[in-house]
């Protein structure tokens, strides 16, 4: 039941990253196409900067699962170092709890938002507003779920419990360091003679 619940997840979270991704393309590409029409035809577009914008929101909260899944959120890292190693995954429960409780907010409230606009309509593109905001409770959605994936995966022992030091490298990592050896010059030999009488030749001179 958890691994299917870890592999669900995972999936999900994977489509909401490559959504961010695409929805940043989109915007980073409207953004530059306003600036063109604007400073370069002289003749602005009505409906790229609210297209770049929208695609921005939903950029942020879809990538937002993602950053919740890898625990690339900003840490305090002094207190994962102050809490015993033992205690850290009640340090992470307390955290995923916040969490939980913030992106259940997010969901309520955005619903309900998504719902109340949806009548507006959204200047020079002639669409619901709502395509907006609904930004809210579909990426607080994917997050909800990276959040308890990433707390069920630690209580369980398949990933780590705490952050990653990054200037500490890995025992992985580490390559043994050989001891220097130290050579002893060794003495010259003198050659060796087999002739009898060059040694009687020699001891002469």
């Amino acid at each position: 039941m958890v691994e299917l619940f870890l592999r669900v997840e995972r999936f999900t979270s994977r489509v909401a990253l490559i959504a961010a991704v695409l929805m940043l393309v989109v915007s980073v590409t409207m953004g530059f196409y306003q600036v063109l029409t604007r400073f370069v035809f002289d003749a602005p577009s009505t409906w790229s900067e609210v297209m770049a914008r929208s695609t921005m929101i939903w950029c942020v909260f879809l990538g937002a699962a993602a950053s919740f899944r890898g625990g690339y959120m900003m840490a305090v890292e002094v207190i994962y170092k102050l809490v015993p190693t033992r205690r850290l995954i009640l340090l992470e429960g307390m955290i995923a709890l916040c969490c939980i409780i913030s992106l259940v907010v997010l969901i309520y409230f955005g619903t309900a938002m998504t719902w109340r606009v949806h009548s507006q309509i959204l200047s020079g593109l002639g669409i619901s507003i709502s395509w907006a905001y609904a930004a809210i409770p579909v990426g607080a959605s994917f997050s909800l779920l990276a959040v308890l994936a990433r707390l069920l995966a630690q209580a369980t022992g398949r990933e780590p419990v705490g952050i990653a030091d990054a200037d500490t490298p890995s025992t992985h990592d580490q390559q043994p360091v050989a001891e220097p050896s130290i050579v002893t010059p060794s003495k010259p030999e003198s050659p060796a003679v087999s002739d009898p009488a060059q040694v009687t030749r020699r001891a002469r001179s």
